[in-house]
């Protein structure tokens, strides 16, 4: 096998008057202690298999320009096992622990579901015996219920009980496979999950059944020993018109709506955040609250481009913010930042696997070095205690302990001048504290 490329493994060559990118890791430093952990514990990094290993650099309207060396092995079970070898020797230069697969990307599929079980764990076991040799984990795996045609109306929401059962069959393989590779967690994306059209389509037949599909994955799950975090991904639509996972508060009311909430969290990605008309840390913020963030992919959008582009990441203040609310969750015990995410189009040499990766890697790390210091200097805890300082005294102290009613709220406001009213509000100086995030982002990192 061809090496990948021709440097060494990358090191951290921290802020130098070098402002190249490509000569190493001008942010990103493993070792480096951030908030009481090294900064690898934070950034739990993950390559996507089926973007740097099987992404053809597609778009809507061209064929794929990749250029990879696997591409002239003709066997597809051969190019399979040397896929996987590329993975790792990858994983190994870019210093990532971790790696992520849905099942239909490592092996080509059979006539039978016996068949492609069979296909799938050739591959698997030459991935256990690399992950036994060099240390690489499995961040999350997953199961692919959309890209063939038999999920032309969805996979665990489909209007056909032999395609529920296919569905329900290779989860459960999937499944095992979870545990055989340990991975940390386990995801249900429903890229079909939806619908097209009302006009044909049962939505609460569909709903009710992809939450009975769900509790009988956990339940397989549980049986077989399974301990990992199970995880839904919010995207509004696309392939479908309309999915049952539109964003995080969607989602999580599903899950609450169905007694699924204490099983399954969120995986979180920044290109559907833009998708569902959201920011990417709108949508960490409302799963950090619910207690309920579980990942995140690492990618983001083009908010002029109506399509999931799947970027690599480099909008440091996106990313500050998006780390902000990550420290503030207390890290991501089970996930980490999973780089679902492709070159760009005319990025097509090998070479670009390896620099899109590190911009993105990059990115986050100086993103979690802002978020410290704003976390340590409490720069947004005290706008907002001044901000809702009201409810720790008189009316309000009253009302968040639970001793007013309608009846006393207009007893004590029902005479009130509105100069009085209005001289109780203050500014939110909102410019002035996106002026603050800014200089934090110049000082920390012109270090």
């Amino acid at each position: 096998m061809m090496s990948l490329f021709e440097q060494e493994k990358l090191t951290y060559v921290g802020n130098t008057k070098d402002l190249q990118a490509g000569n190493g890791f001008h942010y990103y430093n493993a070792d480096e202690i951030v908030n009481g952990k090294k900064m690898s514990e934070w950034l739990k990094f993950s390559v996507a298999f089926w973007h740097t290993m099987d992404q053809r650099l597609t778009d809507p309207f061209g064929d794929g320009t990749a250029q990879r060396p696997w591409d002239t092995i003709e066997d597809p079970m051969k190019q399979a096992i040397a896929k996987v070898d590329y993975l790792f020797e990858f994983l190994d230069k870019m210093g990532v622990e971790y790696f992520a697969f849905h099942d239909r990307d490592l092996a080509p599929e059979g006539d039978t579901l016996r068949e492609t079980n069979a296909n799938l764990d050739k591959v698997i076991d030459h991935i256990v015996k690399k992950m036994e040799e060099t240390g690489k984990k499995v961040l999350w795996n997953t199961s692919s219920l959309f890209t063939n045609s038999r999920f032309v109306a969805g996979g665990a929401t489909a209007p056909f009980a032999d395609i529920f059962a296919y569905s329900a069959a290779q989860i459960k393989h999937s499944l095992e496979i979870a545990k055989r590779v340990n991975s940390q967690s386990y995801v249900f994306w429903g890229g079909r999950e939806g619908y097209d059209s009302l006009l044909n389509t049962d939505m609460k037949l569909e709903q009710d059944h992809i939450a009975k599909f769900f509790r009988l994955a956990k339940d397989y799950a549980n049986e077989i020993g399974y301990t990992g975090q199970f995880l839904l991904e919010p995207k509004p639509m696309e392939p479908s018109t309309h999915q049952y996972d539109t964003d995080a508060a969607t989602t999580i009311a599903f899950l609450k709506t169905y007694g699924l909430e204490n099983d399954f969290k969120l995986n979180l990605e920044g290109n559907h955040a833009y998708l569902a008309g959201h920011t990417y840390e709108h949508e960490v913020r409302v799963a950090r609250d619910a207690n309920l963030l579980g990942s995140l992919d690492a990618n983001m959008g083009d908010k002029l481009v109506g399509w999931d582009i799947d970027e690599f990441p480099n909008d440091i203040y996106e990313a500050t913010l998006v780390m902000y609310e990550m420290l503030k969750n207390g890290g991501l015990p089970t996930g980490g930042l999973n780089f679902d995410a492709k070159p760009r189009r005319q990025s097509f040499e090998m070479q670009d696997l390896f620099l899109s990766h590190m911009v993105g890697m990059d990115t986050y790390a100086a993103g979690l070095r802002v978020a410290t210091k704003l976390i340590e200097d409490r720069v947004f805890d005290k706008v907002l205690d001044d901000r809702y300082s009201s409810f720790k005294s008189g009316i309000g102290a009253d009302f968040e302990a639970g001793k007013v009613s309608f009846k006393e709220f207009e007893d004590y406001i029902i005479d009130k001048p509105q100069a009085e009213l209005i001289a109780s509000t203050k500014s939110g100086h909102l410019e002035q504290l996106k002026s603050t995030l800014n200089n934090y982002i110049y000082s920390v990192l012109g270090k």
